[in-house]
């Protein structure tokens, strides 16, 4: 899976991955391979990445919202 991690800044994280586990709006929620299309609010908190390496990254951020379509990824958040 692809995943984008875009700020109004700069893009923060982009890459392969595994997995992503994501502090949802309703509750954390993790997405991965072939997860159905979706978006949703997100509020302050951790973005967990797991790599392609098995690495496993922390991004904090303060909100945004995600979208995910045919594997592909992309974290709209205010950091």
């Amino acid at each position: 899976m692809k995943l984008e991690i875009i700020t109004p800044e700069k893009k923060v994280y982009s890459g392969d991955v595994t997995a992503v586990k994501l502090p949802g709006a309703d509750g954390s929620f993790g997405i991965l391979n072939n997860h159905a299309p979706i978006i949703a609010t997100l509020k302050e908190g951790i973005v967990k990445i797991t790599e392609i390496s098995n690495k496993v990254e922390n991004i904090e951020i303060k909100g945004g919202v995600v979208e995910v379509l045919n594997n592909n990824i992309i974290v709209l958040a205010e950091a």
